[in-house]
């Protein structure tokens, strides 16, 4: 549950009173932490993604972009870099008012940008919401397998012994990705300390994943 959305609040736009043409992309700032707390936590509260604290943002507010209207915070993303060449799209949440006005589009579109830039070869995301993602690009693979410094995140979530989220992969540039090794993620290991480890899979296989 480290960045996942319902359905209903990653879905492609539909025509709007001319909210899109005036949505904003950019890079978060600290005045912005306190609306990502309360948009991220009202979903903590619900059981969908997890809470975060005033320390944990101010960590990591440059990993996040935010999506406004006229200065309100309508979604936020963030990219979290796990090695020189992949990172996760996590905490994405988008404000029940903007759903279906593509705010979770532009915000996918803006990280997967910033990936581009910092000349990744691939981003992934945990997500219930697979038909999203795969219109952006992404597609499924294995979930079976993270690096160990995502560990400390599964195991403060409360969905951790039955985990049912399903893992989106990214490739952004393909011949780099193609010289990984065999490895689920590919080469995403940076050195000899790090180890790939098993997170629970759901208790019952035959159980479909929320959309």
């Amino acid at each position: 549950m480290i960045s996942s959305l319902r359905a209903d609040s990653l879905v492609d736009p539909v025509e709007t009173q001319g909210m899109a043409p005036r949505l904003t992309v950019r890079k978060a700032v600290m005045s912005d932490i306190a609306p990502i707390l309360d948009l991220i936590n009202g979903y903590a509260s619900k059981g969908v993604m997890l809470a975060r604290t005033e320390f944990e943002m101010s960590e990591a507010i440059r990993d996040f972009s935010v999506v406004t209207l006229d200065n309100e915070l309508l979604g936020c993303g963030a990219l979290h870099f796990y090695s020189p060449t992949t990172a996760e799209i996590r905490s994405l949440a988008v404000n029940d008012r903007a759903k279906t006005k593509g705010v979770g589009r532009k915000l996918i579109e803006a990280l997967v940008a910033e990936a581009v830039q910092f000349e990744l070869d691939a981003v992934f995301a945990f997500t219930y919401v697979v038909e999203f993602f795969g219109r952006v690009g992404f597609h499924v693979v294995e979930r079976g397998a993270l690096p160990l410094k995502a560990w400390k995140d599964c195991l403060r979530c409360p969905k951790f012994q039955e985990c049912d989220e399903i893992a989106v992969l990214r490739i952004l540039r393909p011949d780099h990705w193609e010289q990984a090794q065999p490895q689920p993620w590919g080469n995403i290991m940076t050195s000899p300390s790090d180890e790939l480890i098993q997170i629970p899979t759901p208790r019952n296989p035959q159980s479909a994943p929320a959309e």
